[in-house]
């Protein structure tokens, strides 16, 4: 079924990409309601921007462990056995959460994402061709996409069963969900020749010495210039995403009124918007064009956000043309982006940068969480403007990174 959905994929991204449905559908769905699942179970807004920085920190942990483990495992077993810790046995937790407590243990618990995540980016980026990552990451793209167009399901859980069991239930269903895509991608790839190369090398080099091996990674990226604006850019971009995904349906809902069972046909338009988007304007955009189109994607970005803080924001068409902008604005700059990173990184050193990268990333965003509860409490429109700066500071960065890129061309 997966040669037939993805013909021009080859292998492991086949396989991982076959099986991606079966995660991002339930996390869309929930995903829009667990920050008012928290706060409707008596979690304040600061005690939320702890949780998330909480999590944070404990993904800067699980970040710098992530080389070291997902080359000492393996691409296929870091990633099985990583992620039904941090997120099947966390979705459990959620699922029964009764106080603030349990929203601790199954932060601590997602907390380790980050060792899936470099040991899954490894397994779809290297037995890729360079020239199809753009692709690869734009289907997965596409699937996140297909994804957003389920969450209002959830908003009918809501309307039928309340918020907190509508999403009670919405958690078992991405525990069940998300385990079925696991143990299926892991039946159906297969360990990289680099997994089992870095497998060998890591025994010989013991723990010790393979945990200040990683460490020494931070020097490379630091002595690259293209690395460090590349990856500024790519820092800047999940700053926002966690400010986001943290406070925007509570945003929504509680500074702009809008009804919760609503709030769920938000990623909904937005999924609508981007499949239109890959309909008729991506296979317009030339490959040479791909900085141009992040800077594009960026000030589109930056514009709809705008909106959600200035003109009629009580009023239900404004908020959705905002998020129509936002999904353009994501669509042509995220797979150009992911695939900007994949490319700027050495296969040979692909698990050990891409671990520290994550590293940096956790470190600047860790404190968005706290931030974030903080200026929300003071006033709701400051995390927006805080992701405003955020695309904006991304756009000028990248300007400066396709200009250093074509001077190294030239």
């Amino acid at each position: 079924m997966a040669r037939i959905w993805f013909p021009r994929l080859q292998g492991n991204s086949r396989g991982c990409l076959a099986f991606e449905p079966f995660f991002l559908i339930p996390y869309s769905m929930v995903m829009t309601y667990a920050t008012l699942y928290m706060y409707e179970l008596g979690v304040t807004e600061t005690a939320i921007g702890w949780i998330t920085t909480l999590s944070l920190i404990v993904q800067v942990i699980s970040s710098f462990l992530s080389g070291y483990l997902t080359d000492r495992l393996g691409r296929k077993r870091a990633v099985l056995y990583f992620d039904l810790l941090s997120w099947t046995l966390a979705t459990i937790v959620w699922a029964v959460s009764q106080n603030v407590w349990f929203f601790v243990a199954a932060a601590l618990l997602n907390g380790f994402q980050r060792v899936p995540s470099t040991a899954f980016y490894c397994l779809v980026v290297e037995d890729t061709r360079p020239a199809d990552r753009t692709y690869v990451f734009t289907l997965l793209q596409i699937i996140s996409v297909i994804g957003g167009l389920f969450a209002p399901l959830g908003g009918l859980l809501v309307y039928a069963y309340g918020l907190v069991d509508g999403t009670r239930i919405m958690y078992w269903i991405a525990a069940i969900f998300m385990t079925f895509q696991f143990v299926g991608r892991h039946l159906t790839t297969r360990e990289t020749e680099m997994g089992y190369r870095k497998m060998q090398e890591t025994r010989d080099l013991g723990l010790g010495k393979s945990l200040l091996d990683y460490a020494g990674a931070i020097r490379e990226i630091t002595a690259s210039r293209s690395l460090l604006l590349i990856f500024g850019v790519y820092v800047l971009f999940n700053f926002q995403t966690t400010l986001k995904t943290t406070y925007l349906s509570l945003y929504m809902a509680d500074y702009l009124h809008i009804d919760n069972d609503l709030i769920s046909f938000v990623p909904a338009v937005s999924s609508i918007v981007m499949l239109l988007v890959l309909w008729l304007l991506t296979p317009r955009i030339p490959e040479r064009a791909m900085y141009k189109s992040m800077m594009a994607g960026f000030g589109l970005s930056v514009v709809s956000n705008v909106m959600l803080v200035v003109g009629p924001i009580t009023e239900l068409a404004w908020v959705a043309l905002s998020t129509i902008v936002a999904a353009v604005g994501m669509m042509i700059s995220s797979p150009y982006l992911e695939a900007a990173v994949a490319n700027a990184i050495d296969d040979n050193k692909r698990a050990k940068i891409f671990s520290m990268l994550s590293v940096l990333i956790l470190l600047i965003t860790s404190p968005a969480g706290i931030i974030g509860g903080w200026a929300y409490t003071f006033d709701p429109r400051i995390p927006i403007w805080l992701m405003i700066a955020a695309f904006a500071l991304a756009c000028l960065l990248t300007v400066r990174y396709e200009r250093h890129h074509k001077a190294l061309a030239a």
